[in-house]
């Protein structure tokens, strides 16, 4: 890619010459450490915002939001993502399974599978799967565990990542240094056979604070053939070796099992939204984070970060794959089941990451320098299509010399940026970015089925990235914010070389680039109203995407190709309102509420023998509106919530098909409302009972018709539920 942009460069290394010249500073920095306080009267699930700049990150002028989830009231047990992102405009939800194991989200018209559009995060450590080869997160954090959600969007993408969504952080509760040893349980039993139990540990011995974790959770799921068992493990020791010098050390562990119940047809889901159309399938990640950090703080104007960290464990599933009218039958002849696929990905990815703050004064104004670089060292192995047993168990076990496919896809890549706040008042600053990002992916082994010439055996990965945002602080409590930013999407192993035996792909990828850009306000209006206001605007070139296709006898292949370009623009609007507030009483209302706009631009697919122009289509699984309303009471111990949950309808395909075939793969996604109550009642400080009803009206529903995992077809979303759980600290 061409870049116009090459003077920003300039302005990026001018920190460097300045302090290079500078014989003495006359404006001495203090840094403090932030200090949130926090009253007993308000448990309901609130938003803020990060400071221009946080730890080694610029965040001025981006749209961000910070999800305090410590004493919500929503269904963390399950991740119900409705409740957890209520106050986030834009962020589309789908419910890909009931199981609460996994969250998938998007925004601003972008992919929401296993939310691969982010660049997901835990305490800073990146969790994807691996960026170049599959970058879903398979990785399941329990939310008892996390004490607030940091979203950043895709302008700041500059220096994390190239992805057009941005990040999002879950950041871990912290323990209580007051004491040596500190205890908390969070029990919750629900619908549908859910038991979900959460225990953490931890305190400050000396210079040591340690914490951990362990929480599982079982479920019979509201769906036939859709029960789940899910355990995960947690340890972070943090040592404070000098006043300079901090070493930080986390593993982290995630496993579970999920019972899949296959896919429906309209007629189908009309009949019964709980049926089931497989019970011998299975879905199982195994996935294990550890992480080594060392905090250096050689002056109180410099700070230096050196992380490296790991994804390493594997993502099985064994399977008889089909439509919903693909039946798992018993062969007469032997009487018993046919053998089941088995599927085997083996992750193992590894990142050192070094970044560098620097705080120094330009002009009279205090200006920060943010450099970086990134090293990924990924090698992801993929054995698929493998003979599994004949039985109905989770059994992922297969003849090791049946896979048809048995691959090796290695990643070297490095990533510099450099991105530095100009204050050019004590009101506004500008902040231009620089990434740049140089690797290779190699792929070996075999494809049984596959002329070795029809599979690239190299991808190769050299792009730079320029990005520069704004911000203006009129006062206080009101900011302007405006940002642009190139991001970039290369093809990755899951593209080239298909997960699934329903899917073919092209042998003509090309990478997806483009640009995110967007403006908005930010403030308070006296005591009683907050609100941020936003416009964007996001352009991917060579869009890559999945068409369902089905032919004149009912069989359904999934075509994977660059469909062409698109452009969603949109508004996002986030407003509350403080209707009444004592010392013993709160209520407030808030909206939620984000239209977007996403069509495809040159774009052509296949449509029966032909190709077809879709230009002006609306882009697959893009709904237009996204609402969400909300009141939320706290009387004293006590307190209410309400969430009216508002999704308009979509299409499953870009030729934007309405009336849906047989088989359900594609068709349209209609719209829906949902009703979701909470109750609370804080004993103590340390001692909280929570009642959360989802789905009041037992809405039947589904958000969206998936063009590859889990199949395509309708995926019902669960019914009414109800979950109570017991919050306990000593």
């Amino acid at each position: 890619m061409k870049n116009p942009f090459n003077k920003l460069l300039i302005l990026l290394l001018l920190p460097v010459l300045v302090n290079a010249q500078e014989k003495q500073d006359t404006m001495h920095t203090i840094k403090l450490k932030a200090i949130e306080i926090t009253g007993q009267l308000n448990k309901n699930t609130t938003v803020t915002k990060l400071p221009e700049v946080y730890n080694t990150y610029i965040v001025s002028g981006k749209k961000n939001e910070v999800i305090k989830l410590e004493n919500a009231n929503v269904n963390l047990a399950e991740k119900t993502g409705r409740q957890v992102f209520a106050k986030v405009p834009g962020v589309f939800v789908y419910d890909m399974d009931g199981s609460g194991n996994q969250i998938n989200v998007s925004t601003r018209g972008l992919d929401p599978h296993r939310s691969w559009e982010f660049n997901i995060r835990q305490d800073g450590i990146m969790v994807n799967s691996d960026m170049y080869g599959y970058p879903a997160s398979h990785y399941a954090m329990p939310l008892e565990a996390i004490s607030r959600i940091e979203l950043i969007r895709g302008t700041s993408a500059l220096q994390y990542g190239a992805q057009f969504g941005g990040m999002i952080n879950y950041i871990n509760k912290s323990p209580d240094t007051s004491r040596n040893v500190g205890f908390e349980n969070v029990s919750t039993v629900g619908s549908y056979g859910m038991m979900s139990s959460y225990n953490s540990i931890g305190g400050k011995i000396g210079k040591l604070t340690y914490s951990g974790y362990f929480a599982a959770r079982k479920s019979d799921g509201y769906r036939k053939n859709s029960d789940s068992k899910y355990d995960g493990e947690y340890l972070s020791l943090n040592y404070d070796a000098s006043k300079t010098l901090a070493i930080k050390a986390q593993l982290a562990r995630s496993n579970y099992v999920y019972h899949i119940p296959g896919p429906l047809n309209d007629s189908m889901f009309a009949a019964d939204p709980r049926a089931s159309t497989r019970s011998r399938n299975y879905f199982n990640p195994e996935i294990w984070v550890p992480s080594l950090q060392f905090f250096f703080n050689p002056s109180s104007r410099t700070s230096i970060e050196l992380t490296s960290s790991a994804v390493l464990g594997e993502r099985r599933s064994v399977l008889i794959e089909g439509a919903a009218g693909t039946w798992d039958l018993i062969d007469l002849a032997t009487g018993n089941y046919k053998p089941r696929q088995v599927d085997i990905d083996g992750f193992n990815s590894y990142t050192s990451e070094l970044r560098l703050r620097h705080d120094y004064s330009l002009l009279g104004q205090n200006s920060t320098l943010i450099a970086g670089v990134r090293y990924i060292n990924n090698d992801l192995k993929r054995r698929q299509v493998g003979v599994g047993t004949t039985g109905s168990d989770a059994d992922f076990s297969a003849d090791p010399n049946s896979f048809k496919r048995d691959l090796s896809f290695k990643t070297n890549n490095i990533a510099l940026y450099v991105e530095n706040l100009f204050k050019l008042t004590h009101k506004w600053s500008i902040s231009p970015g620089f990434r740049y990002e140089n690797g290779v992916s190699k792929m070996s082994g075999i494809i049984k089925y596959l002329d070795a010439a029809d599979v690239p055996n190299e991808i190769k990965h050299n792009f730079a990235l320029l990005g520069i945002s704004t911000q203006y602080e009129f006062n206080a409590n009101t900011k302007a914010y405006a940002g642009f930013s190139q991001a970039y999407r290369p093809v990755i192993f899951k593209d080239i070389i298909p997960s699934s035996i329903l899917e073919t792909t092209s042998k003509n990828l090309k990478d997806a680039y483009g640009y995110n850009l967007e403006a908005g306000v930010a403030g308070k209006l006296g005591s009683k109203l907050t609100y941020d206001l936003s416009v964007f605007s996001v352009y991917i070139k060579n869009r890559l995407g999945a068409q369902v296709i089905t032919d004149d006898t009912g069989k359904v292949t999934i075509y994977r190709t660059n469909i062409g370009d698109s452009r969603t623009n949109g508004i996002e609007a986030f407003v509350q309102y403080n209707i009444y507030k004592t010392s013993t009483t709160s209520m407030n209302i808030y909206t939620s509420t984000s239209y977007r706009d996403s069509k495809y631009e040159n774009a052509v697919v296949r449509a029966g023998n032909e190709n077809k122009n879709v230009d002006g289509n609306q882009v697959q699984s893009i709904p237009n509106w996204i609402s969400r309303n909300g009141i939320e009471v706290q009387y004293k111990r006590i307190g209410f919530n309400v969430l009216h949950s508002y999704v308009s309808e979509s299409f499953a395909d870009p030729l934007n098909t309405v009336t849906p075939p047989k088989n359900g793969s594609v068709g349209l996604v209609p719209e829906y409302h949902l009703i979701d109550a909470g109750f609370s009642y804080n004993v103590s400080e340390n001692f909280q009972l929570r009642l959360n009803v989802n789905n009041l009206l037992n809405k039947s529903y589904f958000t969206k018709r998936p063009e590859f995992y889990p199949g395509p077809a309708i995926w019902p979303s669960d019914g009414r539920s109800i979950q109570f759980s017991v919050s306990t600290k000593f």
